[in-house]
C-alpha cells in the first residue's frame, strides 16, 4: 500500500488502526507477563510452602527421636541424673550431633537493678572525676546493652558479677544480687548437626539451610 496515494481521511483511517493494533498488542504482552508473572510466583510459593512443613516434620519427628534414643542411651549407660539433651553419633561416612541450650533470661526485676546500677556507675565515676574514661566504668557500661529484641543478654551480665570484687561496695553488690534473683530460665533449645565424611576423609558440614545448599 502506498501511503502517497491515501486521502487525509484514508491516512487518518489507517493511522487508528495502526494505533488500535499496537494498543492491542501491548495489552496482550502485559496479560501474558502478569500471567507469567502469577504462575512463577503461585509455583514458588506452592514448593516453599511444602519444603517448610517438610522441614518442620522432620525437625519435629528429629526431636522426638533424639529424645528417645538419649534417653535409652542413659538407660544403658547407667546415667541417674536428669540433664539436657546432648550426644554425638556416627558411623564410618555419618554424624549426627545434638546439643541442647538452656535459654536464661531476667524478669522485671532486672530493669529495677539496670536503673539502679547505672544511677550508681554514674555516681561512682562523678566521685573520681574523670569523665567516664575510667576502663571498669567503661566496661561496665557496656555490659548493659541491650540485643536487637531489647532483652539484657545474660553472658554479659554475668561479666558484671565479676567486678563485684573490684567496686567493693555493698550497694554494688546488692544490685548484682537483684539481677541474679531476676535470672529465669526461659526454655531450651535443641540444635542439630550432620556431618559427612569428604573424598579426603574428613567430616565436611552438611547445611540444611536452603541459602547454603
Amino acid at each position: 500500500m502506498d501511503i502517497k496515494n491515501l486521502s487525509e481521511k484514508e491516512r487518518e483511517a489507517l493511522l487508528s488502526k495502526l494505533q488500535a493494533e499496537k494498543k492491542r498488542k501491548d495489552g496482550d504482552r502485559k496479560k501474558n507477563y502478569q500471567k507469567l508473572r502469577a504462575r512463577f510466583l503461585a509455583s514458588v510459593e506452592r514448593k516453599l510452602r511444602k519444603y517448610i512443613k517438610d522441614g518442620q516434620e522432620f525437625k519435629e519427628w528429629l526431636r522426638k527421636e533424639a529424645t528417645a534414643y538419649y534417653d535409652q542411651l542413659k538407660e544403658y549407660g547407667g546415667l541417674k541424673r536428669d540433664e539436657q539433651l546432648g550426644f554425638e553419633v556416627k558411623n564410618d561416612t555419618f554424624k549426627v550431633s545434638v546439643k541442647g541450650n538452656r535459654v536464661k533470661g531476667f524478669d522485671e526485676r532486672a530493669d529495677v537493678a539496670e536503673k539502679r546500677l547505672v544511677d550508681y556507675l554514674n555516681a561512682w565515676i562523678g566521685k573520681k572525676g574523670d569523665d567516664g574514661r575510667n576502663p571498669m566504668y567503661k566496661l561496665a557500661m557496656s555490659l548493659l546493652q541491650r540485643n536487637e529484641a531489647g532483652d539484657l543478654d545474660y553472658k554479659s551480665i554475668s561479666r558484671l558479677y565479676e567486678l563485684e570484687d573490684d567496686f567493693n561496695d555493698p550497694e554494688y553488690s546488692e544490685i548484682m544480687q537483684l539481677f541474679r534473683e531476676s535470672n529465669v530460665v526461659e526454655g531450651t533449645v535443641i540444635r542439630f548437626y550432620f556431618e559427612e565424611k569428604d573424598g579426603n576423609n574428613q567430616w565436611k558440614r552438611i547445611e540444611p539451610s536452603f541459602n547454603k545448599m
